[in-house]
């Protein structure tokens, strides 16, 4: 089979012709592989962000990165009873082991036994990918893999941090989405089919605000001139009660919190920059600073809900297999709106 494999970090991948992954586990899967998500975290895979976590000697290269796959079941192992060969799924991220602590809780991505496709093994930048049956959501018959991949992570780690925010979110409150790129797209129109707070999105891309606009948010705000001071007006002078930040570098970092009114929340998504706060302003302000991780199973079954009711719909841009260095370098240089698909 096909698959774009990385040989050499900061350097382009590689397509190649690798043996096709087997069954081996009774609860293995085999998915043809109809859709991978391109994602910043595959940059940062590239870029050795992510080097010293999965192979610090360098052993695991090469290997096929893509964690963010939806596709066919083409085989599975003897003891799978949930899906079957020719099933429409999408793979949650990490293919569990269901008995440690993590997945007890059903949070399983923090699951100490796990298998990470794309991360620390093959993933699916490929033809076929091999997951295990835990990892599997069918699909609904009106969704088709291409439509949804990229949900499987970027849309499960933004219906996280909205599902964490919602609680607070009553009739009269409002929300800032910094960044409506692949994850802030997909969070305004999450936080539009789950709360009746006023969506404000702040963003230094025209086009990007744009398309916020027309998938629902009630205001939009030019990052690059004073956020805060727009917060403020659009607030009465007293804040948001809540801003998902889906950058959390560039600066956000710092205004972000100074656009949350008393009491409100700072939740952080996008990495690459610091959070660092005065004791006294989170005392006196008694603003919570919350981080969100990617979202367990149980929220992907969800947002495949949300999906499936055209509630959430993905803005993607469309790339063969043999493109994927154009997808990565597109999104590297800001030229994707919405989520970057390969289609094998």
């Amino acid at each position: 089979m096909k698959a774009a494999r990385l040989h050499e970090y900061d350097k382009e991948l590689v397509l190649e012709d690798v043996p096709k992954p087997e069954v081996k586990g009774p609860h293995d899967v085999v998915v043809k592989v109809g859709a991978a998500g391109v994602c910043r975290t595959d940059l940062h895979v590239i870029e050795q962000v992510w080097r010293g976590t999965l192979d610090a000697d360098g052993l695991l290269l090469p290997y096929t990165i893509g964690h963010e796959n939806a596709g066919w079941v083409d085989s599975v192992g003897s003891a799978v009873s949930t899906v079957k060969v020719g099933d429409k799924v999408i793979c949650h991220p990490l293919a569990t082991c269901g008995v440690c602590a993590g997945c007890r809780r059903g949070e399983d991505m923090y699951c100490e036994n796990s298998a990470f496709p794309g991360l620390n093994v093959d993933g699916g930048y490929a033809e076929y990918l091999l997951t295990n049956e835990r990892a599997l959501i069918k699909l609904d018959d009106s969704l088709e893999p291409v439509d949804v991949a990229p949900l499987a992570d970027a849309g499960i780690t933004a219906y996280r941090a909205v599902k964490k925010a919602v609680p607070g979110l009553q009739a009269g409150s409002s929300c800032v989405v910094i960044g409506a790129g692949g994850l802030g797209h997909i969070a305004i129109q999450s936080l539009k089919a789950m709360c009746p707070t006023e969506i404000i999105v702040v963003d230094t891309n025209p086009d990007a605000l744009a398309m916020a606009k027309e998938i629902g948010a009630d205001h939009v705000v030019d990052g690059k001139d004073d956020p805060v001071t727009a917060i403020k007006d659009l607030t009465g002078g007293h804040g948001t009660h809540a801003v998902i930040d889906f950058v959390a570098e560039h600066g956000t970092t710092v205004t972000g919190p100074n656009m949350i009114r008393n009491g409100g929340t700072y939740y952080v998504v996008g990495y690459g920059g610091r959070v660092d706060l005065p004791a006294l302003q989170i005392i006196f302000s008694e603003i919570s600073v919350v981080g969100s991780l990617v979202g367990n199973y149980t929220e992907l079954s969800e947002l495949m809900d949300l999906a499936a009711a055209k509630k959430v719909t993905l803005h993607a841009q469309r790339y063969s297999l043999d493109d994927a260095n154009k997808a990565l370098d597109d999104l590297h240089h800001g030229r994707v709106r919405g989520r970057a698909v390969l289609v094998p």
